[in-house]
C-alpha cells in the first residue's frame, strides 16, 4: 500500500476481463456501461495497490447486488466481513474487489476498505466538477422528493443527473452513492437519513451540497431523539455541510421553520422557504384536483408564477412539489422540464405505487405505502385515501416503529384520521397497533361507524387472509401502510403478483 510520497503501484500482467464475459456475445459485452473507474484511478484515490488493470462500470458493497462490470468493496462491519463474499461477487460478474488482504482475484489492496470507500466518494465528488449537488433530509418524504428532483433535473440535462438509489441514505449508502457518480454528471441528488443524533452532519460532509432541502419535521425516530425539537436540530445538521454561499430550502408551514432558519443562518446559508404560508418564497397559490388523481398547481416564485400538474395524489405532494421546484431553480435546472417530469411521475414501490388488482367483476385499487410509517405520514396518506374515488375504503395499517414511550399515544391518535378519511374497514397489524384497536373497540367511540369494521392481527399473512375472507370488490381502494419491519410488502406482493400492471399516478 502507498505510504508517504510513493506512487500507486500496479502489477499488470494483462487487462482483466471476467471469464464469464468471454462467453457473452460481442454485442452484449459492448452494451455494458462505460467505465466509471479504472484500476489506476481507484488505486490513486484510495492510496492502494492494484493487482491488475481493469475498468469498472459500477461500485457495489453487497455481493448479492453485484452486476457485471462492478468493483466490489469488501466492507467489514461488527457482524459481517465482506471479504467472505468476494468469490460470490466475482461469480456475479465483478471485475475487481477493493480488499484489505491479498486475494487470488483482481483487486486493489488498501489498509481499510471503509476508508477506501470514503476516499473514492471524495474523489468522485471532486472530479465531477460541473455537478451541482443537492442534499435532502426530513422525517417524511425524503425518497419521493429525491426521486422527483432527480427526474426533473435528469429530464432537463438529458440523462446527466445522478442520484442515490432506493434509500441509500446512511453511513454506507451516501458514500457509495457518491462513488457511483460519473465524472460527467451535471447534477447529483443525495438522500440523507438518520436514526440517532450525530448522523446527519457526517453525511452532509461527504456530499458537500450546493443545495440542502428539509422536507418536513415529524416524530420519526423520536424514541432515539427524545423530542421534536431534537429531531429538528438533527435534521438541520444537513446545513453544516453546505458549500459557502449554498442554499437551505426549508418548509415554511412547519412549526419548526424558525428553528431551522436559525440553524441555516448560523451556517451562512442562503435561505429559501416553500409552502402555503403567505411568507413563503415559493408559495402555493392554487391547487385544483385532477380527475385521475394529482392536482394542477399554481405557485408564486417571487419573480414569476408557474403552473404545472402533479401526478402524485395527496395534499402532501402538492407541498412537496413546491420544495422540488425550489430545489430545481436553486440548482440551475429548467422549471419547464421540471413541470413535465412532475406530471409524469409515478409512485415508488412501497412509497405510493398504485396497483389495479383483479377482483371478481372488475378491479380494485391497492396503494402500496408499505415501506415506512410515522404519525405524520400516516395522517397524510389517510387523507390521500379519502381523496381517492372509491366505493369502499379499506386501510391495512402496520405498527409505527421507533416511537418509544410515545408509541401508544401516537397509535391511538390514528383513530381520528381514520374517521376523517371515511375508512369503511381497517385491518391493524402488529403489537403496537393494540393501542389503536383498543381505541376503535370502544363502543361509544368507534369512529368507523359500525361494529365489526376493524380487526387486529399479528402478521401480514393473517392480514392477507382477512382481506381474502372479507372479499375485495370492484371500486374498492385499499391502503397498505406500516413500518418496513412489519413486512406488509409481502401482503402487497400477495395481491399484486397476480394482478395487472401498476396504475398510473
Amino acid at each position: 500500500m502507498r505510504r508517504g510520497g510513493e506512487q500507486p503501484r500496479m502489477n499488470v500482467p494483462s487487462p482483466f476481463i471476467h471469464p464469464r464475459l468471454h462467453a457473452w456475445p460481442v454485442a452484449v459485452r459492448d452494451a455494458l456501461p462505460l467505465a466509471l473507474w479504472t484500476a489506476a484511478e481507484i488505486a490513486e484515490a484510495t492510496g492502494g495497490t492494484a493487482s491488475h488493470d481493469f475498468q469498472a462500470a459500477g461500485v457495489e458493497t453487497d455481493s448479492r447486488d453485484v452486476k457485471p462490470g462492478d468493483v466490489f468493496v469488501a466492507l467489514k462491519g461488527e457482524a459481517m466481513d465482506g471479504h467472505r463474499f468476494v468469490a460470490q461477487a466475482f461469480e456475479k460478474g465483478a471485475v475487481a474487489a477493493i480488499v484489505d488482504r491479498p486475494m487470488d482475484y483482481p483487486h486493489v489492496l488498501v489498509e481499510d476498505t471503509t476508508h477506501a470507500l470514503h476516499a473514492l466518494a471524495r474523489r468522485a465528488r471532486e472530479r465531477a466538477i460541473e455537478a451541482v449537488r443537492i442534499g435532502i433530509t426530513g422525517s417524511v418524504g425524503k425518497t419521493g422528493v429525491k426521486e422527483a428532483i432527480f427526474a426533473c433535473l435528469d429530464r432537463a440535462s438529458r440523462g446527466a443527473a445522478h442520484r442515490s438509489v432506493r434509500s441509500y441514505n446512511n453511513h454506507v449508502g451516501v458514500p457509495l452513492s457518491l462513488a457511483r457518480m460519473p465524472a460527467r454528471a451535471k447534477f447529483g441528488v443525495f438522500e440523507m437519513g438518520m436514526n440517532h443524533a450525530g448522523e446527519i452532519a457526517p453525511l452532509s460532509a461527504h456530499v458537500r451540497p450546493h443545495v440542502a432541502l428539509i422536507t418536513t419535521i415529524a416524530p420519526a425516530h423520536i424514541e432515539n431523539l427524545g423530542s421534536l425539537e431534537a429531531i429538528a436540530d438533527e435534521k438541520a445538521q444537513i446545513f453544516t455541510g453546505l458549500l459557502p454561499g449554498g442554499t437551505a430550502i426549508i418548509p415554511a408551514d412547519s412549526e419548526w421553520a424558525e428553528r431551522l432558519i436559525g440553524h441555516a443562518r448560523a451556517c451562512g446559508a442562503q435561505i429559501v422557504t416553500f409552502g402555503r404560508s403567505k411568507h413563503a418564497d415559493v408559495r402555493l397559490l392554487d391547487a385544483i384536483p385532477s380527475a385521475g388523481g394529482g392536482a394542477l398547481v399554481t405557485a408564486d416564485l417571487g419573480d414569476r408564477r408557474i403552473c404545472y400538474h402533479v401526478a402524485e395524489p395527496g395534499e402532501h405532494w402538492i407541498v412537496n412539489s413546491l420544495g422540488v421546484m425550489a430545489a430545481v431553480r436553486e440548482a440551475g435546472g429548467d422549471l419547464a422540464s421540471a413541470g413535465l417530469a412532475l406530471a409524469e411521475a409515478g409512485g415508488l414501490k412501497g412509497r405510493g405505487a398504485r396497483h389495479r388488482i383483479a377482483v371478481p367483476g372488475g378491479e380494485a385499487l391497492l396503494i402500496d405505502e408499505s415501506y415506512n410509517a410515522n404519525p405524520a405520514s400516516m395522517r397524510a396518506t389517510l387523507k390521500a385515501l379519502k381523496d381517492s374515488a372509491a366505493i369502499r375504503r379499506i386501510a391495512v395499517l402496520g405498527s409505527m416503529k421507533e416511537l418509544g414511550d410515545f408509541s401508544d399515544a401516537f397509535h391511538r391518535q390514528l383513530a381520528e384520521p381514520l374517521a376523517e378519511a371515511g375508512v369503511d374497514h381497517a385491518i391493524l397489524v402488529g403489537d403496537e397497533m393494540c393501542a389503536l384497536a383498543e381505541e376503535l373497540g370502544k363502543a361509544d367511540a368507534n369512529p368507523l361507524g359500525k361494529a365489526g369494521s376493524f380487526a387486529h392481527c399479528g402478521t401480514p399473512a393473517e392480514a392477507a387472509a382477512l382481506l381474502e375472507q372479507w372479499g375485495l370488490a370492484p371500486g374498492d381502494a385499499v391502503l397498505v401502510k406500516g413500518s418496513n419491519s412489519v413486512g406488509l410488502g409481502r401482503l402487497v406482493s400477495h395481491f399484486t403478483d397476480k394482478a395487472p400492471a401498476a396504475a398510473g399516478g
